[in-house]
């Protein structure tokens, strides 16, 4: 549809003045994301800007800054148990939940107070597996098929 929303862009997240070299220590150094440079005309404003996946992650400096203690950015994660401990181990209160059957997601709070979750699709490690075990995959309206032969034409039996 021409004239659609086509995905998201960035996310901005707001941070009291002065707060580019701690986010600096946690985006970029806890969390690995790859700081990325603001546009010159951006820059007197303040904050910092990270790359996140195929998304940008924008922290923007607030006066009279409040933490969002409800809203919050859902950051998708491969090896959710390792950036779990790194988080701890930096001092970040990690608190997990399973409250759907298929994620594994932690919340935790930026150094600012912004509230954060962190999530990881099981169903990932486990089509991962299947396919390491010699079935190959082919996925059809989100379902995904075993297929065993090279060719792609023999099922493999449940």
């Amino acid at each position: 549809m021409s004239g659609g929303v086509a995905g998201i862009d960035h996310v901005q997240l707001a941070a009291p003045p002065g707060c580019e070299e701690e986010a600096r220590g946690f985006f970029g150094g806890v969390l690995g994301l790859e700081e990325i440079p603001k546009p010159e005309s951006l820059r007197a404003r303040g904050g910092v800007w990270f790359r996140c996946g195929d998304q940008e992650l924008h922290l923007g400096v607030e006066e009279g800054f409040a933490p969002a203690r409800k809203a919050h950015p859902a950051l998708s994660v491969r090896g959710l148990e390792d950036l779990r401990t790194r988080l701890v181990g930096a001092g970040v209160d990690a608190v997990d939940d399973d409250s759907i059957p298929h994620l594994r997601r932690v919340y935790a709070h930026d150094p600012f107070g912004n509230r954060l979750e962190f999530v990881e699709d099981i169903r990932l490690d486990e089509l991962q597996a299947e396919s390491q075990s010699g079935a190959r995959l082919q996925s059809g309206f989100g379902v995904p098929s075993k297929v065993g032969a090279v060719d792609g034409t023999e099922e493999v039996p449940e």
